[in-house]
């Protein structure tokens, strides 16, 4: 079983999901909602393997990454290397994970699956897993700054999967994000696991599930669905 990392395991310690656009108002920009939404979807499942040679490489595309943003919000180049350096600093603050976490991935892991997590994240992964207590539980843990493509491009889950001795038509996949962790890992023959937290979605409503996917409240509730799935 593969999980996604942030908003499925664990989320930062002081609920700030809109970190960004926090740090573009303290600095006396406006970074609209549209824009922050065209600046990941302009990266999510691309291959970028000459920028993941190294840490050294992939912070200096984070941070042209990031420089881009800063064009796109109008930043003054006066400007522009301070707000660069306060969202790599948010991008370092403290996580948590959620409540049920843990003692799910303990029940999966006597059940006898395999834990995987497969997260569009940076080169410290295995540094966070730690600090949310949650590294011992789980197998392999594989980011896209290392596999040197995010989700939800094949190379990542195929690396995933390698890493965990499995195949993909063997995968549970669970997630919050829905083209990531739904529609990518779906396309490969993974079975999904939506996660939707009604909390922290305010008025939005899911989208509808296709036939393989499948969607949870909260973690708890996977072990009950993955005992209906076997009948």
């Amino acid at each position: 079983m593969i999980f996604d990392f942030y908003g499925t395991l664990a989320r930062w310690r002081e609920r700030h999901d809109a970190n960004y656009p926090a740090v573009f108002a303290a600095h006396g920009y406006e970074l609209p909602d549209d824009v922050l939404t065209a600046y990941f979807d302009r990266y999510d499942g691309i291959a970028h393997a000459e920028h993941s040679v190294d840490a050294v490489a992939y912070e200096a595309w984070v941070r042209s990454r990031l420089g881009d943003l800063t064009t796109a919000c109008d930043v003054s180049e006066d400007d522009r290397d301070r707000i660069i350096a306060a969202l790599r600093d948010s991008d370092q603050d403290e996580m948590v994970a959620y409540p049920e976490a843990a003692s799910t991935l303990q029940e999966l892991r006597q059940q006898g699956w395999l834990i995987g997590v497969c997260s569009n994240w940076g080169w410290e992964l295995d540094a966070f897993l730690a600090q949310v207590e949650l590294l011992s539980l789980v197998d392999s843990a594989v980011t896209s700054a290392r596999a040197g493509a995010r989700k939800p491009h094949p190379v990542i889950f195929h690396h995933t999967a390698e890493r965990l001795g499995v195949t993909l038509d063997e995968v549970v996949f669970v997630g919050d994000s829905w083209r990531p962790d739904v529609e990518g890992p779906r396309s490969l023959g993974m079975t999904a696991v939506h996660v939707w937290r009604d909390e922290e979605r305010g008025d939005v409503q899911p989208p509808d599930l296709m036939e393989g996917t499948y969607r949870v409240g909260d973690l708890s509730e996977i072990p009950a669905l993955l005992s209906s799935l076997s009948r």
